[in-house]
């Protein structure tokens, strides 16, 4: 009975979409196409094989409601053990890299480089080799949210400057270590989400949590440059390799064609607080960051602005501390400017309100699908940053859709189309990676969000995945190198007779028969 009404949706949603149809757009050559994943949302494993803990792994068993269904990161997608599955994969659906970070708790237990956990070490090696061995290219990441627990309860945290050098020693390890395998790292995920969410969950006094998380990122950038130039100097001769950082931007869309400023406003307080010191000429951040948190902080009572300034000697060090720019994108929003207080502060620091369009289509997440936004994002970084070479790193959507996830192909198609299109238009975008490879342990929202182009079955202690139709859909516009319209794959999966291939995916290693279709309905 299953195979039937799977059959019958797929012969619906291709006459629903055929009215939509597009032409075919080219894949650039050499363009990369992949999905990535972190650590401390596929690994499990927590206390095993030398591990230490996380700071995930201490708040959440410290406060099991942290997560909205009170999940943990204990076990996950258990890919600690199930690696080579995983690269299979990867290498079956035809994705040409993978994105994966290093558990720094797992590697150097202590978060100082005089203990360096060899099963750690071997776990990685063993990661990297089943990439190269089955055709997959790793993306590698130092840092996705998840710091050794005792070294931030022995330093405070990245508001703390000694951060920065032991993060120098940590990332010295891993490519002393694991950079014979790597071509393409990245040193920090996301520094404004870091900074903004995770580094100081328990702040309640508004001025130092605002000021802890500028901190933050001053220690972030400096720890990134000196990463980087770790690398440039002692290891890119021999390995050969390229090194960025990634940072999170959405983008932003004025709620009255008359405001011209909150758009800018926005960028500069989100992408162009990270940005700026590294991309731009003149480095430092953001002019108008520094005026506005100044007058906040004076109207505060403050002496100091909360911003911290870097000297000239840092400046110029971090400026240029890239071989790419790494963007996640995920959220749009509309924007207005919000009135000074009373007490003349600027709301939020920013001056700015963001919200959704009341006609925007919304995932599971309350995120706006804006596909023009991904490409107006790479337009405006571009402009603003004398074209730099942009790798996007994340861009994926949960949905409630399971399996048959036709939606999620929608949201990738169009969200690709863009890419493409801003490509056509000058952008030097050379890698697009979807997140996410696996269903797993989304942060607050545990593992009720799906971002997955495989489903992760976490009541099954074998944790048994299973392909979406996104993956094949990704898999098929990757052979063709073309970005083909929904119904026109559709079509071409009956031709291949789909239903049989739903029912006996061989190819991923998935018993379909017994977790998808019953065939004797």
């Amino acid at each position: 009975m299953r195979a039937s009404l799977l059959l019958v949706q797929i012969l619906y949603v291709c006459r629903y979409v055929s009215a939509q149809d597009e032409d075919y757009l080219e894949l650039p050559e050499g363009f990369s196409i992949g999905a990535a994943t972190a650590a401390f949302q596929i690994e499990g494993a927590w206390n095993t094989g030398g591990k230490s803990e996380n700071v995930w792994d201490y708040r959440i068993h410290n406060n099991i409601s942290l997560s909205v269904d009170n999940g943990t990161g204990d076990v996950s997608c258990d890919s600690y053990h199930k690696y080579k599955e995983d690269v299979q994969l990867v290498k079956n659906i035809g994705l040409n890299h993978y994105r994966f970070s290093i558990s720094w708790s797992r590697v150097l237990p202590t978060g100082s480089s005089d203990e360096i956990n060899k099963d750690g070490i071997q776990y990685y090696k063993n990661l990297l080799d089943e990439c190269w061995s089955n055709g997959v290219t790793p993306f590698v990441t130092l840092h996705h949210f998840d710091d050794v627990q005792s070294l931030i309860e022995k330093t405070g945290g990245w508001s703390n400057e000694s951060m920065v050098e032991y993060f120098a020693d940590y990332a010295r390890v891993i490519f002393k270590e694991l950079g014979s395998r790597v071509k393409f790292w990245s040193t920090i995920n996301e520094s404004d989400v870091f900074c903004k969410v995770c580094a100081y969950l328990n702040e309640s006094v508004i001025n130092t949590a605002y000021r802890n998380r500028y901190l933050c990122a001053h220690n972030v950038l400096k720890a990134h440059a000196r990463a980087y130039h770790i690398y440039d100097e002692e290891f890119r001769t021999i390995q050969k390799g390229k090194i960025g950082l990634v940072t999170n931007s959405g983008y932003y869309f004025p709620k009255s064609e008359r405001d011209t400023e909150s758009v800018d406003l926005a960028f500069d307080f989100e992408a162009g607080w990270i940005l700026n010191p590294i991309f731009s000429k003149n480095g430092d951040y953001p002019e108008v960051m520094k005026t506005r948190i100044a007058e906040n902080s004076k109207a505060e009572g403050l002496t100091h602005s909360r911003l911290p300034e870097f000297s000239r000697e840092w400046i110029d060090y971090i400026k240029g501390t890239y071989d790419y720019l790494g963007i996640n994108h995920y959220i749009p929003a509309m924007v207005e400017p919000a009135n000074k207080t009373a007490e003349g502060r600027w709301y939020n620091d920013v001056g700015v309100i963001y919200t959704n369009h009341s006609e925007w289509k919304l995932t599971a997440m309350g995120w706006g699908v804006v596909p023009k936004a991904i490409g107006r994002l790479l337009r405006k970084i571009t402009n603003t940053f004398n074209k730099p070479t942009i790798y996007i790193m994340e861009n994926g959507v949960s949905f409630r859709s399971g399996v048959i996830d036709i939606d999620r192909v929608e949201y990738l198609y169009s969200y690709l189309k863009e890419v493409l299109l801003a490509i056509r238009d000058g952008c030097d975008v050379r890698v697009y990676t979807v997140w996410s490879l696996l269903d797993n342990f989304q942060w607050f929202d545990g593992y009720t969000q799906t971002f997955g182009l495989i489903s992760v079955d976490f009541k099954d202690p074998n944790r048994t995945r299973t392909p979406k139709l996104s993956s094949y859909w990704l898999r098929t516009i990757i052979q063709k190198k073309k970005l083909i319209p929904f119904n026109k794959t559709m079509l071409n999966m009956l031709k291949l007779e789909l239903c049989e291939t739903f029912i006996n995916w061989s190819d991923y290693g998935q018993n379909w028969n017994n977790n998808n279709i019953d065939k004797e309905g």
